[in-house]
Formats: C-alpha cells, sequence, structure tokens
C-alpha cells in the first residue's frame, strides 16, 4: 500500500476529482434548468431585463426564495449575469436564444425537457445491466416524447425546408410535381408537417408504431390546417408497401431500430425505382476515441438512457445513438443501396445522407 500511494500522482487526483465534481455540479444544474424550463422561468428572465428576485416573483407568480436560490445557480454557472451593486439578474441575449426561445435555431428545450425523464427511468435501466434486455418506450414518461418533440423541431422549423432538401434537387421536383413523401418513425409528425406546408401539391405519409407520437402528430397536422393533407398511421415500418414513394425520410431512426437490417430492406423495397432516401443521424463517429469530446458525453449517456435500451428491450439490436458514418454505410449496403453520399452539411448535431437504389 505504501508503494502504491508513492506511485499514484496526487495532482492528478485532485484534478479529476475537480471534473468529476463539475460533472456532478452539472447534473444537479440539470435538473434546476428543467424546472426553469417547466416553469417559464427562463423566458421571464429573457424578457424582463435586468431584475431582482423579488421582481422577477412578482412577475412570475413563484416563490421570491426559491427564485433567488435557483437564480444564484444559474449566475454561478455562468447562465446568468449578477450586478452585485444592484442585486439584479439579466440574461445575455444570446443566452437566451438557447434557454428562453422555441422558435430559435439553438434551442435546447426539448434536451432539457429530456432531463427529469431520462434520469428518472435509470433505475429500470439499471436492472438491464444486472439482467440484459432493456427498458420498453411504455416505460417512459409521457413528457418525453414532447421532449423528443421540442429537441428535433428547430431542424425541421430552420433547416428541412430551407437548407436540407435543397441539396437534392430530384427530390424537391419530385414533390412540387406532386409526389408521394414518407417519414418512416414519424413521432410527432413535425417533419412531414414542414414538407406538406412547403410543397402542397404533394402526397405526405407519416408511419410509426407508437400510437401516442401518432397522436401528437395528427394535433400537429391539425394546428397547421393540415389535417386532411397528412395520412398518419400506425405501421410496422418493417413491413413498408412495395415501390409507392419518391421520397422516404428517417430522422433519428435508425440507431433506435429493433431490426435496422429489416427496416432498410424495407425501405429499399418501398421506393421507387428513381426515389431517394434521406437518412438523417447524430453527427458522431463510430469510434469512440473520436467522440471523446463533450457531444459523445452527450450522446453515449442519451444512449444508454433511452436509444440502446428501447431496442434491446425487444431483442433488438442495440446499435445506439453514436452509429456514425461507418455502420450507416455498412447498413445500407447489406440493404442493397448502390447510392451513398454524406450531403454537404455543416450542423453541430446532425449528419445527412442521401441513399438512392
Amino acid at each position: 500500500m505504501a508503494d502504491e500511494k508513492q506511485q499514484l500522482d496526487w495532482d492528478k487526483i485532485k484534478q479529476f476529482w475537480m471534473q468529476v465534481s463539475n460533472d456532478i455540479g452539472a447534473a444537479m444544474l440539470g435538473a434546476l434548468t428543467y424546472i426553469g424550463d417547466r416553469l417559464g422561468i427562463f423566458r421571464a428572465l429573457a424578457e424582463a431585463g435586468a431584475v431582482t428576485s423579488a421582481a422577477l416573483a412578482e412577475r412570475t407568480g413563484l416563490s421570491e426564495r426559491y427564485l433567488r436560490e435557483w437564480l444564484s445557480a444559474m449566475t454561478a454557472a455562468g447562465y446568468v449575469n449578477y450586478d452585485a451593486s444592484a442585486k439584479t439578474y439579466a440574461m445575455p441575449a444570446e443566452h437566451a436564444m438557447v434557454l428562453a426561445r422555441d422558435d430559435s435555431p439553438f434551442s435546447a428545450g426539448g434536451f432539457i425537457e429530456m432531463i427529469v425523464p431520462q434520469v428518472s427511468i435509470a433505475p429500470k435501466v439499471m436492472e438491464s445491466f444486472k439482467n440484459g434486455g432493456g427498458v420498453p418506450q411504455s416505460e417512459y414518461p409521457p413528457e418525453t416524447w414532447e421532449a423528443m418533440e421540442r429537441s428535433s423541431a428547430s431542424a425541421y422549423r430552420h433547416q428541412l425546408i430551407q437548407k436540407w432538401l435543397p441539396t437534392m434537387p430530384q427530390v424537391v421536383a419530385k414533390l412540387n410535381e406532386g409526389g408521394s413523401s414518407l417519414d418512416v418513425g414519424c413521432g410527432s409528425g413535425r417533419a412531414a408537417v414542414a414538407i406538406a406546408s412547403a410543397f402542397p401539391k404533394a402526397k405526405v405519409f407519416g408511419f410509426d408504431a407508437h400510437p401516442g407520437s401518432l397522436e401528437r402528430a395528427r394535433a400537429n397536422a391539425k394546428a397547421a390546417g393540415l389535417g386532411d393533407r397528412i395520412k398518419f398511421e400506425v405501421v410496422d415500418c418493417t413491413k413498408l408497401p412495395a415501390a409507392q414513394f419518391d421520397f422516404i425520410s428517417t430522422f433519428d431512426v435508425v440507431h433506435d431500430s429493433v431490426d435496422p437490417d429489416a427496416l432498410l430492406k424495407s425501405i429499399r423495397a418501398a421506393l421507387k425505382p428513381d426515389g431517394t432516401y434521406l437518412m438523417v443521424e447524430v453527427n458522431v463517429s463510430s469510434n469512440l476515441e473520436d467522440n471523446i469530446n463533450p457531444m459523445g458525453r452527450m450522446m453515449y449517456s442519451i444512449s444508454t438512457l433511452y436509444c440502446m435500451t428501447t431496442s434491446l428491450a425487444h431483442g433488438g439490436a442495440g446499435i445506439g445513438a453514436c452509429m456514425g458514418e461507418a455502420k450507416a454505410r455498412e447498413l445500407v449496403a447489406a440493404a442493397g443501396f448502390k447510392h451513398f453520399r454524406r450531403l454537404p452539411i455543416e450542423d453541430m448535431f446532425f449528419a445527412l445522407y442521401e441513399i438512392r437504389a
């Protein structure tokens, strides 16, 4: 034991302790950001300008004492600026784009809302560590699906029509002519709604195996005035109808799927001979050594708590969120596709692949 103590680098131990302390603090702060998002405190603070805790309490109708402690945590984290002389708190406009505005292309609200549902499922995931299998979607709180919808909504609002589809002119031409579009694993239907809105002549479909998400999808389509334009159905997407669609998309779906091989073969069969499949996945590497960074930390964690375990719950492949381009190419080739192109889109979170038969 004495020799071991002599060999240890105590400075490295202290440095690592500080790293772990920082991560623990980030986890605890996550709970408070969840509260700030759910109660609208971030939004109220962004609208108020420089404000005291008492004035913010009056504005929100919330407890001043809790707000003061919450504001202290946000100040310590650098989310909020504090003027000690005036005892006021203010959110920089740039931070509001991330924390307080769902319409912002940089909105983190969906990921913040995801924190508590994901952490709350950890004890059930822990059982899978011991017994194998996984946690099915039915075990997750209903808030999970709202959080997922919010986390991807900005991409559909700001990127899909304006930047992503124009990199595939043949898709835009087909949809303008009245072609058919299918979003596989459509979730809350935001992508289908965006496409139906942008291409009035297109025939738009959204298929998913999760009935609760499709209820949200139908409500979103109705709210957009597109209730009759989009056909949402509960479908086993490994058994799609053959040769019916000009354009098929999956957004963060393949890495979650129970049987990705069958899914991609089904998508290939469902495309018309000159059709296009757009696969959107997380912008990470297939190799762990390339993902040793904050993005990798977040995605491996989310994958363990949701993506991988929901697939393994049904005896699935359990690929996980960090599938990467190499795995995507492997799956696409195995399904019989011949054309694979990574689209020239620079995005922090998404990698886009154009796939054709």
